[in-house]
Order: C-alpha cells, then sequence, then structure tokens
C-alpha cells in the first residue's frame, strides 16, 4: 500500500536534486567550457572532472560529520557554496575564476548530497525517497537541456541554472532538523556494519560511475562531431532520454520488490555496457537517439537500486554517504577519461572498452545486491507524489 503523500521527505528530496544536479549536466556544461573558453576537449573534461572531484571530497569529509554540525546548518553552508561557486564561474570570463568557481560550487554540491544522503538512509523506505529525488533531478536536467540551446554561446547557462536550483531550495532548509533526533544522538560510536559488502560496493560503483561518465561526458561530442547533429537536436535527444529515465524508474517503482535486487543491479548493468557501445559508434540521428536514451531509461534504475543498496547496509547513513562518494570520485574522473579514450582511439573504441569494464563488475555487484536481498531491503512503490513531476517534465 503506498504511503501518504505527507511521509516523503521533501526537503531532503529538493537537497538531493541540487546536489546531484551537477552531474547530470555533465555534457553541456563540458561541452560550452570547449566551445566558450580558450579549452580544448581534454582540456575542459578535466575541469568537469575537477568539479566533480571536488563534490567527492566534500562527501568523504563529511560522511562522519553531518549528525556533529547538524543537517540545517551544513545544508546551508552547501547551498551556499553553490550558489556562488557555480554563479560567480557563470559570469567570469577568465579560465582560472571559472576553474575556481566549478571547485567552490562541486564542494557545495557534495555538502549538499552529504546531508541528503545521511538523511535519507535514516527513513523508513530509503530506496522510495532516492527514487522520488532521481525523478526530480531528471526532469529538471531534461528541462535545462531543452531550453540552454536557445540562450545562446557561452559557457555560463549550464552552470546559472546549478546556481539557481540551490538558490530555490534555500527556503526547504528551514524544515530540516538543527541536530539529529535524539534517538540517534544516544547511539554511541560504532564500527561500520557490513565492512565487505560496503567496501566492495564503493569499489565497484567507483568504476560503474567512472565507465557511465566516460561517455556521458562526451555523449555531446558525439552527437555533434560524429552523428552531426545540431546542439539543439542534441539536447532535444538528452531530454527525451531523461524523460524515459522518468518513466523507468517509476515502472521499476511499480514493480517494488518483484525483481529481486540482483537482477536490476546486475542485469541492468549489463544491458547499460551495450547501450555504451550503441552511443558511441552512433553515426547517425536513429543510432545516437536510441543509445541515449535506452542508456539513460535503464542508468537511474540501477542507481537507485544501489543507492538503496547503501544505505541498507548502515541506517545511521555512513554507508550511503561514503559509496555515494566514491561514486562520485569515479564519475569525476569520467570525464577526463572519456575524453583521453575518445582522442586516442576514437569514440567506437571507448565505448568498447567502457562496456567490456561494466560487464567485469556486475559480477560482484550482482552479489552485494544478492546478499542484501536475503536482509530484506525495503523497495520504493512510486505512489501518486510523482505526478508533480510529470508536470514538471511536460513544463
Amino acid at each position: 500500500m503506498s504511503a501518504p503523500r505527507t511521509t516523503l521527505p521533501w526537503p531532503l528530496i529538493a537537497l538531493f536534486a541540487a546536489g546531484y544536479l551537477a552531474p547530470y549536466l555533465l555534457p553541456t556544461t563540458v561541452g560550452r567550457l570547449d566551445s566558450g573558453l580558450a579549452l580544448t576537449a581534454t582540456e575542459a573534461g578535466a575541469v568537469g572532472s575537477a568539479l566533480l572531484l571536488s563534490s567527492a571530497a566534500a562527501g568523504f569529509l563529511l560522511a562522519s560529520r553531518v549528525d556533529r554540525v547538524g543537517p540545517r546548518a551544513l545544508a546551508r553552508i552547501g547551498l551556499t557554496l553553490a550558489v556562488l561557486g557555480y554563479g560567480g564561474a557563470a559570469l567570469a570570463h577568465a579560465v582560472p575564476a571559472v576553474v575556481v568557481g566549478a571547485l567552490i560550487g562541486g564542494f557545495g554540491s557534495g555538502t549538499s548530497t552529504a546531508v541528503a544522503a545521511t538523511g535519507i538512509a535514516a527513513q523508513p523506505d530509503p530506496h522510495r525517497t532516492t527514487t522520488v529525488g532521481l525523478l526530480g533531478v531528471s526532469a529538471l536536467a531534461g528541462a535545462v537541456y531543452l531550453t540552454v540551446p536557445h540562450l545562446g554561446p557561452g559557457h555560463g547557462q549550464p552552470l546559472a541554472a546549478i546556481a539557481l536550483t540551490a538558490l530555490a531550495v534555500w527556503p526547504l532548509t528551514g524544515r530540516l532538523p538543527l541536530a539529529t533526533a535524539p534517538a540517534r544522538t544516544r547511539q554511541t560510536p560504532a564500527p561500520l556494519p557490513h565492512p565487505r559488502a560496503g567496501l566492495l560496493l564503493a569499489g565497484t560503483l567507483l568504476c560503474w560511475s567512472l565507465a557511465q561518465n566516460a561517455l556521458w561526458g562526451v555523449s555531446g561530442r558525439i552527437g555533434l562531431t560524429q552523428a552531426h547533429l545540431s546542439e539543439a537536436t542534441v539536447g532535444a535527444v538528452f531530454a527525451i532520454a531523461l524523460g524515459a529515465g522518468l518513466l523507468g524508474v517509476v515502472g521499476a517503482g511499480a514493480l517494488g520488490p518483484r525483481l529481486g535486487h540482483a537482477l536490476p543491479v546486475g542485469g541492468g548493468t549489463v544491458l547499460i555496457a551495450a547501450c555504451i557501445a550503441l552511443s558511441a559508434s552512433a553515426t547517425d540521428l536513429t543510432s545516437f537517439a536510441s543509445g541515449e536514451i535506452a542508456w539513460n531509461t535503464l542508468y537511474p534504475i540501477v542507481l537507485s537500486y544501489v543507492i538503496g543498496l547503501a544505505a541498507s547496509l548502515d541506517p545511521r547513513g555512513r554507508w550511503a554517504v561514503l559509496v555515494g562518494s566514491a561514486s562520485s570520485l569515479g564519475t569525476a574522473a569520467g570525464p577526463l577519461t572519456g575524453s583521453l579514450l575518445a582522442s586516442e582511439a576514437g569514440f567506437p573504441v571507448m565505448g568498447t572498452v567502457l562496456a567490456a569494464g561494466l560487464l567485469l563488475i556486475a559480477v560482484p555487484m550482482t552479489a552485494v545486491a544478492m546478499g542484501a536481498g536475503r536482509r530484506a531491503l525495503p523497495v520504493m512503490e512510486i505512489p501518486v507524489e510523482t505526478q508533480a513531476y510529470d508536470k514538471a517534465t511536460a513544463a
């Protein structure tokens, strides 16, 4: 039976979306750094990697400190850094200033994500909350992809979109607690439970995210240079792909625990590998759109299960933050890895290498998912609240 609407922690969901927006906008951010500033494609990919590395650093630094500092104060610090960093990078024209702003903004995104992940892990159904958050960030990113090509050239538009999102989420932080609930603050420090499963999940998710974002970081260039599409067409493909991701997550939520956890994580990763190979070898609109749409349909489904998997390992949220930060490290290395592989071997070979890596790590990820299934990890059932995100997508 679906939970009442009031049970969803909307401030945490909004904070989650604000923190995750930067990785979702990576192709247009890197592409516009390349075209709008005096940067090569590899240099633009390196800036994108530095932004995401800063976000990962925040997650590792704050994994065990959210309770100590307090969710409300830390969320406001993160959002402030995101507004100032991304906003400053959007307005700046000197490359060093843009890089510094991106690093500050990335740290703010990571801080926001750490607070959201810790709070979500303490929810009765963390997978359900995570999936609604992914629905929100997918809808928001899709709207940005449809809008940015019509706002003229320059590097600042996607960065400004992230800054404005952080600013819009700020009022909701008043509904976050000043400190953690007494029941949690009474808990004495304890070692991380399930260390082997947590470390294995963190290591494999680092590689998993690297492969995803190696392609995602250069997808814009594949569409523009290899498939010979316009920026508006590529943006429309990305928006449709993210919309397909919304439908995929809703479908997975409707199925709930019927599929178990090994099939969505392991089987989904194998299918993603095939999509990456197809996208990287695309030479026209049909193959490019097919690969991107199929890939983006599967990506948030698998990611939602993996994040819920991490949350199930520790109800205090430490594994959720640490695994998320490991994912951010892979995400950070992705743009530069993709740019280097593409420049040295071409897009199709890059796709083949990434797909092969995903097939290898699908095995240990499935093993962890099977263990979590035996612990009865809660799985989301999508209720009517997602109608709000359908409206956001339409807008």
